[in-house]
Formats: structure tokens, sequence, C-alpha cells
């Protein structure tokens, strides 16, 4: 594996993942310090030479904002130092549900975290299961839009559940749902929620027959939980055996570990793009440093990673 002129960094946040990436990968990881001034202001610097280097830095962008600023000076000093090439790792990519104008005199968050990425000087991104796949033309170089889904696939088949059925939480997740459903040769159901606002479920519905089936329901995020747990209790209510839940990236804010724990959900399973805060018998965490491992090797060797998805 000709890995000398790739140099693997992470920020603050993620190392607890970018530490399983990079042993995966085969290199340990680089030598950076992140200081911090009195008043909170970050100064990151790397304590080696990247010059001519492929530099790969990984950094998910989830609260607090800082891990966004983090990030940009460590583009901003990598480009400074030489760097040949610098690609973001990004596991989950904060203000992604913030894709278009839905109402008036609002941002378009995820349009300006991609323009300030661009302007510090980023080559190339790697994330994956965006909230909305069409983020990628936020960006005017290349995106890597891996499938962090397919990550879940060989633990459903360890559970060799029968009459097995996949549900989506909202109309919006009908496409991640039915990839698993044509996978699994299974039967789909659709949850159709309205909401008078954010975070907060107005009315539900299940499109679909659930009857002796085992339900897993499959979203992107899992922020505070309420949709889906509203969802397992109603899927069952119209008759299924069990309803479980696999979500990419585990938000989980607010109260979203109490209502977890306290729900109808057999068990949720979710990846290790962001950390955990809490350990919930309910929740069971499958890594993608795999994934990712093998995504920045192929990106190095310049080799398709189309092989990756579902």
């Amino acid at each position: 594996m000709p890995t000398e002129t790739v140099k693997i960094f992470s920020g603050t946040n993620s190392k607890y993942l970018a530490e399983k990436i990079a042993e995966l990968y085969g290199k340990p990881l680089g030598n950076m310090v992140v200081q911090r001034f009195g008043d909170g202001e970050i100064a990151p610097f790397y304590e080696e030479s990247v010059r001519g280097c492929d530099v790969f830095l990984i950094q998910s962008t989830c609260p607090p904002a800082e891990n966004i600023m983090e990030l940009l000076l460590m583009i901003d000093a990598a480009k400074r130092a030489s760097a040949k090439y610098v690609t973001l790792v990004v596991p989950y990519f904060g203000y992604a549900r913030q894709d278009r104008k839905d109402k008036p005199r609002v941002a378009i968050g995820a349009k300006v975290v991609a323009n300030l990425f661009a302007a510090a000087g980023a080559d190339r991104l790697m994330t994956c299961d965006l909230h909305a796949g069409q983020i990628q033309g936020f960006f005017d170089f290349p995106v890597d839009h891996l499938d962090g889904l397919a990550n879940f696939i060989p633990y459903i088949k360890s559970l060799a559940l029968e009459n097995l059925t996949f549900a989506a939480p909202d109309v919006g997740g009908v496409g991640r749902a039915r990839s698993f459903a044509k996978h699994f040769q299974a039967d789909l159901v659709v949850c159709d929620k309205h909401r008078k606002r954010a975070n907060e479920i107005a009315s539900m519905q299940v499109i679909g027959d659930v009857k002796d089936a085992n339900v897993i329901i499959v979203d992107d995020i899992i922020d505070t939980g309420g949709t889906i747990c509203k969802a397992a209790e109603i899927i069952l209510e119209k008759g299924a055996k069990s309803v479980r839940a696999i979500c990419t990236h585990p938000v989980l804010s607010g109260n979203a570990y109490a209502t977890v724990s306290n729900s109808f959900l057999t068990e949720l399973i979710v990846s290790d793009t962001l950390p955990l805060v809490q350990s919930v018998p309910k929740i069971k965490v499958l890594s993608v440093g795999k994934l990712f491992a093998e995504a920045i090797r192929r990106i190095h060797e310049h080799e398709s990673i189309s092989s990756l998805f579902i």
C-alpha cells in the first residue's frame, strides 16, 4: 500500500474515530496541536512537515460551531505549509438540514459552509449520508458521498429476522429505505408525518401493511428522537412484531437518550460518525472506520469507490 505521501490528521471533536481510521489505513495519526487562547480563540498547527503530501483532515462539523472554525484553520495551515492536496473527511456534515429556502427570509446553511470550505482552500470533501444528496452540488470541488447505511447490512443479516419490512420515517426518507428493501427483497412502508414546527410532530400515519412484520426504520439522522420513537409506537399499534431503527448520525440532542430508552424500539443502531455522550443499552454503535479508511486508500490511489455502496 503506497502510504508514503498520505498524512492523516484529526480535529478535536473526531479524534476517537480518526484513530480507528488511521489504524485501519495503516498509518498513525499525524502530530498536530490545537492551541486555545484564554478567550477561546483556536490556533492549530502541525508538528511535522506536510510539504507535497496528500493531507486528510478528519472532523465532523457537529455542535459546538467551533468545530467548523477549527477545521477551516486546519485547512489554511495545511495549504500554507505547502500540502499538495487537502481532503476533508467530514463523517457528519452539519447544517445539511438547511439545504433550501423552505420559508421566507432563511439562510441556506449548507451552502454557507460549502463556501467556507472552498474559501479556506480545501480540494476535496469526503462525507457520508448527507441529509439531502443535492448538497453535493453546493461544492465547486469533488465530493465523495459515501453510503454509510451500507455499514449496517452485515448486522441486519446477522439478526436473521423473518418477515422483514423496512420503513421510511417520512416521505423524504423513502429513497434510503427503498435501497434496503431492494437489497433484502423486503417490503417497504412509509410513515407520513405532519409538523407544526421543527422537532415537533403534529400527526403521523403509516402507509402500508406491517402486521406480524419485524420492522426496521431507516433514517440518516436521529436528533431529538421524536419522529422515530413515535413511528415505532404507531407501527406496533398496527400489529408489527418488533421495531428497530438504524440511523447513521446519532445527533441525539436534548432528552433524546431518555426518549430512546423509554421508547417501543427494540434497539437503535447507529454509527460512530458522532460521539455518544451517554451509554444506553438500547443503542448499538457500529463503526464506519473501515469504510473511511478504504475510501481514503482508493482516493489516494485514484481508484473507484462505487463498490463501497449498497
